[in-house]
Parts: C-alpha cells; sequence; structure tokens
C-alpha cells in the first residue's frame, strides 16, 4: 500500500497526517485548529520542503494565529466586516470576535477543535474527513451549521479539500467559506513567477472594504515575475479559463504550486506580506463584507448542503508550472 493515514504528535501539535510512501510526500492537518493544513512537504533536490508557510509549534500557534490567519478555515465568512455588524432578515447582529482592528475577520471556526469522524487509506489515496458543529456559539451569528473539511492526497501528490457546510438548524442562513494558506517556495516572493486568471479586481476603500465597484484588471493573466508589486487584494476569476486559476513558481530551485479551485470559488483575495517571504493565495466563495454586500453570498436553506472544493499541485518545472507558454 502506497498511502498512509498517521496520528502524530509534534511540537505539542495533535497532526492528521496523510502520506504518500511512494513519494515521500506528506500532508499535516491540525484537527484542534479549526482543521487547518499545517505543512504540504514534498522531496525537493534530495530533501523534504514545505510549500506551507506555518506556526513552528502549539505556543506559537496560539501567540499569533488571531493575528496572522496562516492556513486557517474561513468560516461563515472570509476577511472583514466593518465593526463586525451586518443586517439580516430586517435585524442588525455584532460579531462578538473581532481583530485588532475592530471588524470581525475570517469567520468563527479558525481555532475550534474539529473532530476526526473518517480516515482511509489505499493503494490509490489517502483521506481524513473532519467536522465542527457550530451551535450559535457568537451571539452575532446565532444559527446552526455543521462544516465538514476532506483533505485527500491522490497520486500525483495532488491535494484536494472539499469543504461541506450543512445547515443544520431550521431557518435559512448567510454563508461563505474560504481558505488562508501561505506558500513558501524558498527565498523572496520577489523573484517568483505568478498567474492568476482575473476578470477584475474588487475596488476597496482605505480599510480594505469594497466599495462595490470591479474594476478590469489583467496585469498577471499571463505568468509575470511579482518584483516590487504589494498585493492584498480581491479579484474576480474567469468564467472559462483553463487550467489552474493561480499557479506561482521560484525559477531559481523550480518550486512551484498550482491552485484548482471549482466554480464554487469565485473569488481570489492575494496578499503579500511585508516580509515577502510567503504569499497568501486564498478561495472564496464570497467577496470581503459579503454578509452587507451580498457578492458572492450564499443564503442557504435549512436542511441543505453546499460542498467547496480546490486543488492544489505541486510542480518542479516552470514547464509544468506554465505548460503553455513559450
Amino acid at each position: 500500500m502506497n498511502f498512509f493515514v498517521i496520528s502524530t504528535h509534534e511540537n505539542g501539535l495533535n497532526i492528521a497526517l496523510l502520506k504518500n510512501e511512494k513519494s515521500g510526500t506528506e500532508v499535516a492537518i491540525l484537527p484542534d485548529y479549526g482543521a487547518m493544513l499545517h505543512s504540504f512537504k514534498i522531496n525537493h533536490n534530495d530533501s523534504s520542503f514545505n510549500i506551507i508557510d506555518n506556526y513552528n509549534g502549539d505556543a506559537h500557534l496560539k501567540t499569533d494565529l488571531a493575528a496572522t490567519f496562516k492556513s486557517s478555515k474561513l468560516s461563515p465568512f472570509p476577511c472583514r466586516i466593518p465593526e463586525g455588524k451586518y443586517n439580516y432578515n430586517k435585524a442588525q447582529y455584532e460579531f462578538q470576535k473581532k481583530f485588532r482592528d475592530g471588524s470581525a475577520i475570517h469567520g468563527l471556526l479558525y481555532d475550534k477543535p474539529f473532530e476526526i469522524i473518517y480516515k482511509n487509506a489505499d493503494k490509490n489515496s489517502a483521506s481524513v474527513i473532519l467536522k465542527y458543529e457550530y451551535k450559535k456559539d457568537d451571539a452575532g451569528y446565532p444559527f446552526q451549521y455543521t462544516c465538514m473539511v476532506e483533505y485527500m492526497l491522490t497520486e500525483d501528490d495532488y491535494l484536494k479539500v472539499t469543504t461541506t457546510i450543512s445547515n443544520t438548524g431550521n431557518e435559512t442562513i448567510p454563508v461563505a467559506d474560504g481558505w488562508h494558506p501561505y506558500f513558501q517556495l524558498g527565498g523572496k516572493v520577489n523573484d517568483w513567477i505568478i498567474q492568476f486568471h482575473a476578470a477584475s479586481i474588487v475596488e476597496f476603500n482605505n480599510k480594505l472594504i469594497p466599495t462595490g465597484k470591479l474594476l478590469p484588471y489583467n496585469k498577471f493573466n499571463s505568468p509575470q515575475q511579482l518584483n516590487e508589486t504589494e498585493l492584498d487584494n480581491c479579484f474576480v476569476l474567469q468564467k472559462n479559463y483553463t487550467g489552474a486559476a493561480c499557479s506561482i513558481i521560484n525559477p531559481k530551485n523550480g518550486l512551484g504550486v498550482s491552485l484548482f479551485p471549482d466554480a464554487s470559488y469565485p473569488y481570489l483575495q492575494i496578499y503579500t506580506p511585508p516580509h515577502r517571504n510567503s504569499i497568501a493565495i486564498e478561495n472564496l466563495s464570497a467577496a470581503p463584507d459579503c454578509f452587507n454586500n451580498k457578492m458572492g453570498l450564499l443564503l442557504l436553506e435549512a436542511g441543505h448542503s453546499q460542498t467547496f472544493t480546490v486543488g492544489y499541485q505541486t510542480g518542479a518545472t516552470e514547464n509544468s508550472i506554465f505548460p503553455n507558454q513559450k
């Protein structure tokens, strides 16, 4: 059997590990912290390299998680809601869990303990399913739903991540979904080449809240070096692109990764942190502040479910990341 699911403990962290024995690729998930993707290690130049910029242990995670949100599950909303306030069904709600700037940010599940409810490994794949039952935990979101996350590592070291949101209450609820992984490929992002298929950019105000306008944007529709470009923006993906929605590569060492979201994730948020050692590439089902602006907001009826799927494919050469480029 080529694949394994292993429960392990490292640096104070409980880890669910998916492993491809043949290639040596390992994917580590943290059930205790929002079903977080902790690492995606691949063999490169005869050594193991983690393409996920993560936390180095439980103490670091507890200190920094609510400030950086690296690899966090974004549910039931992504990004910011100003002052944590929104109106729904003629009533105003205000989230109790807030960021240091006073906004509600990145949802409510990023620090919640998920339960592992399924494991499987065979000659073709390794997978694990994690579950959290949200039961009106925050007064600003007095609804009930279940979040299930499935990680599946398959042949060719393709990682598929599927989130299923189920409305377990008795009323229609507003909901959106997303992920917040930071990718590291060695060196600085300035040297990396990126491509993503944007149809437009969501105009923000100075507090990173959408104004309601979509503006044309095509700067990185073909592979371009990032150089000094600073990004903290949300993009609407093209509807009929082929291949990956976004690909990045470090041409100095050949490390790269491509993202393959399905139609449930039509938005792409990209952030270059000041240290420029990694880049956040976030698949979103809706735009920031969607509870107010309704951009991509899903109204999920009682008893109904919605799935959101994204895949990550690593690559070792520029040609494998950008195969159609001369």
